[in-house]
């Protein structure tokens, strides 16, 4: 059995597979990180690997637990990966968005794929069908364009993210929902049909902490995987195990 931990922000995402298999998934803050490793240790005390992804800080002492207890794996971008990356600058490359490619090449090989990771920021990573990554673009996300429009003028109110009644907003907080929201959308959707002008058969896949807000109001058509990136930890720990 694999423990995958993702850690984010402001939350840690853990999930036991065994094989492929997510057999259940927890989120807690990272002081309670180390609680709850111990609660599935003793549920699943099968667990013999782990692999972390941390884009958030995470103690010393932690990741000392971890690997005293399971074979660690620590996701940099020394890994080895199951895809060839052709990012100009590899050691800048997000380990989420490795571990999103990741998922991607294990289940859709040979496949043009487009990721679109829906969360703090917006970033978009593609993969070729001969499992080359070529990179992507990074954008602001839901939380952050609300965030912006308070922090950086004088009077626009922090607003709740909410779907827009209308394209045209018939008030500030209408208009503020109007151009947060649908202009998401009209970049999504606008970046697929640019994708699609050049990869006839293109796939894409929408995950992130947003995504199931946004994929029903998307006009192109999507797979929507809220675990595609605990997905693809996984395999990155059965691919460096396999080696």
């Amino acid at each position: 059995m694999n423990l995958v931990i993702d850690v984010g922000n402001s939350f840690v995402k853990l999930a036991v597979f065994e094989g492929t298999t997510p057999l259940t998934k927890k989120t807690v803050k990272p002081e309670y990180i180390l609680k709850q490793v111990d609660l599935l240790r003793n549920e699943y005390p099968l667990i013999q690997r782990a692999i972390i992804s941390s884009v958030g800080s995470l103690k010393r002492t932690d990741i000392a637990y971890l690997n005293n207890h399971f074979n660690l794996i620590q996701l940099d971008s020394s890994t080895k990966l199951p895809f060839k990356n052709r990012y100009e600058t590899p050691k800048t490359l997000g380990i989420d968005r490795i571990a999103l490619v990741s998922a991607s090449v294990h289940q859709y090989p040979n496949s043009d794929v487009l990721i679109i990771d829906v969360g703090t920021c917006i970033t978009y990573d593609f993969v070729t069908s001969k499992n080359e990554y070529l990179g992507g673009a990074i954008s602001p996300g839901i939380r952050m364009r609300y965030q912006s429009l308070n922090n950086l003028t004088a009077k626009l109110p922090l607003l709740e993210t909410e779907t827009p009644q209308s394209l045209i907003g018939n008030s500030t907080n209408s208009s503020i929902h109007s151009g947060v929201v649908f202009g998401i959308l009209k970049e999504i959707d606008g970046i697929i049909e640019e994708y699609q002008l050049k990869y006839k058969d293109l796939t894409v896949i929408l995950t992130g902490g947003d995504a199931n807000f946004l994929s029903k109001q998307l006009k192109s058509s999507i797979f929507a995987n809220s675990n595609f990136l605990l997905e693809g930890l996984n395999y990155i720990l059965q691919f460096n195990s396999n080696e």
